[in-house]
This record gives structure tokens, C-alpha cells and sequence, in this order.
């Protein structure tokens, strides 16, 4: 039986929130959105994807130019973002248990590739796929399930904003949406996700559980 857990990475595996407030911040000016302050972010993590874009007035043409931008600036803060705590030794264990990791990104991979490897992380995934696409994840999802010849109903997609749940079902793979990163527990729970969990300790428990909850194993 394979089993195979699909992760977003930024906001999911790795606590990148702040620097992408600030660079996001310098790059306001440019194009033509409002910079978001401390008091504000809350708020933002209560809207959906689709809103935030809405909210900030920023041209939906501007957006993939933005969104390299940012990940451009974004290499140069790599040192200062680490993973979110327990989620290493989470990474490792299911590793050690045969599940089959990837991650689908709107990062880069070399952005990807230069964090795991301070965790000695790399190996764990057997592979990681990136693309700026912004509301179409799911084809990035349904490029790996096609490519690795992978069954929907064998695979498990863990995202923390409400396009990757959107995603995951559009792809009619099962989802985990968590908390900690990019959206609130709040809006995420909207987008009925399979299981949604607050803290990266509990990720691991999620993971066996949707398994027995949700797979029929006579179909794998």
C-alpha cells in the first residue's frame, strides 16, 4: 500500500509569514497595494485567498510578477527561517515509516532544497514541485499524481491556507489543513477540509488518523 502525504511548504513546513510581511511591505510602493501593518495581518488571516487579493487592490496581472519577486527577495532571508517546531522530527518519523513525501510550492525549489538541508531533510522527500499558480494548485497536484503514478485516494494533501484545501479537492485528494501558518483556523474550517489541526505536534496523529477514518484499503 502507498501512502503519500503531499505538503505546501511555506506557512506549512516552514514559518515564513514574517519575512514575506516585510518584503511584501517594500515592495507596496511598486505595485500599487497597501502595505499591511501588525494590526491588520490578523484580519487578513480571516479572509480567503481569493479576498486577500480583493482587499489589497493589487491588479490580478501584477500578481505572478509579484509573487517572483518575493521569492527572489526571499532567498536572501533564507537563515532566518526555520521550521516550525516538531515538524523535523515529524518529517523524519514518516520518513522512517515508508510514507512517500513530496511538497507542491509556489516557492522555489532551490529556496526549498537550502532550508531542508539544514535539517539533513532532503532524502525524506521524493520530490518537490514548484510553480507559481496562484489559484491552479490542483494541476501542480494532478502533475505529481500523474507523474508518480499515484492513486487520488492514496494520497493526503497538508496545506494552511484556503487555496490548498480548495486544491486538495479539486484534485479529490484528502486534506489536513493547519492553523499555524498562512490563514486562521477560523476561514480555514470554512472550506470543510478533512481534519484540521492548531499546532505542528499534532500532525503526525492527524496523519494516521485520516488513514483508518477515510481510506477504504480494498480500493489501494
Amino acid at each position: 500500500m502507498n501512502k503519500t502525504i503531499i505538503f505546501d511548504f511555506d506557512g506549512t513546513l516552514a514559518d515564513t509569514l514574517n519575512a514575506v510581511v516585510r518584503i511584501s511591505n517594500r515592495l507596496s510602493d511598486e505595485f500599487g497595494y497597501a502595505p499591511t501593518s501588525p494590526e491588520t495581518l490578523s484580519q487578513i488571516q480571516n479572509l480567503s485567498s481569493w479576498q486577500i487579493i480583493q482587499e489589497s487592490g493589487i491588479s490580478v496581472f501584477k500578481l505572478p510578477f509579484l509573487i517572483r519577486r518575493v521569492i527572489y527577495e526571499l532567498n536572501h532571508d533564507l537563515q532566518q527561517i526555520n521550521l516550525f517546531p516538531t515538524i523535523p522530527e515529524t518529517l523524519r518519523q514518516l520518513h522512517q515509516q515508508n510514507y512517500s513525501l513530496y511538497i507542491v510550492t509556489s516557492n522555489s525549489k532551490m529556496n526549498v532544497i537550502t532550508i531542508l538541508s539544514r535539517y539533513d531533510l532532503v532524502n525524506c522527500f521524493k520530490g518537490i514541485y514548484s510553480g507559481i499558480s496562484l489559484f491552479g494548485k490542483h494541476k501542480i497536484i494532478n502533475q505529481l499524481l500523474v507523474k508518480e503514478k499515484i492513486k487520488p485516494q492514496q494520497a493526503i494533501y497538508v496545506g494552511d491556507e484556503t487555496r490548498d484545501i480548495n486544491a486538495a479537492q479539486q484534485s479529490h485528494v484528502l486534506s489536513i489543513a493547519v492553523s499555524w501558518g498562512y490563514n486562521s483556523a477560523q476561514i480555514l474550517a470554512q472550506q470543510k477540509p478533512d481534519i484540521l489541526i492548531v499546532h505542528p505536534s499534532e500532525l503526525m496523529t492527524a496523519i494516521e488518523n485520516i488513514w483508518v477514518r477515510n481510506i477504504d484499503y480494498n480500493t489501494l
